[in-house]
């Protein structure tokens, strides 16, 4: 069966990012950390023989973003910025979504999870804490385990 091409989220999203005070990116990331989840809860509904694991997709994804609201806190200006830019990143990674069927979605989602692993490890590159980096190396891993179980919903439809 042949799937979708899988865009570059990091591109599509560079410019909400990169318009961010750089103290909030992390934020923003986490936004959409809980986005996806959301995205996993909806597909559990529609995929119920596959309900436990994207449901478990979605509490890793809670995760990461609980795992990095700690590490990153933003400030009250820093959080505003993130509210305000979002909305609109969160639109431009479901209108990724939106044209396919819901198995295509998850197969991008199993993609997007692996790009959002080598995000983490970018991210922890430039850190020198080496608790921090554990974190985001914890951060990765969850990526990985979601884009695993992902496609092992694939399989399992097929």
């Amino acid at each position: 069966m042949s799937r979708p091409e899988v865009p570059n989220f990091g591109a599509l999203l560079g410019p909400a990012i990169t318009a961010l005070p750089e103290t909030a990116r992390p934020a923003l990331l986490c936004g959409l950390e809980r986005a996806a989840a959301a995205r996993y809860r909806a597909w559990a509904t529609e995929l119920p023989e596959q309900a436990s694991t994207l449901l478990a997709c979605a509490a890793r994804e809670d995760e990461i973003a609980d795992l990095v609201e700690e590490l990153f806190p933003v400030d009250a200006v820093g959080r505003e910025a993130v509210d305000e830019a979002l909305p609109g990143a969160i639109a431009i990674y479901h209108e990724a979504f939106a044209k396919h069927p819901v198995l295509d979605q998850v197969y991008l989602q199993s993609e997007a999870e692996l790009q959002g692993a080598a995000a983490w490890v970018g991210i922890a590159s430039g850190i020198d804490d080496p608790a921090t980096k554990a974190i985001l190396a914890r951060c990765s891993s969850l990526e990985e385990q979601s884009s695993i179980a992902a496609k092992a919903v694939l399989a399992a439809a097929t």
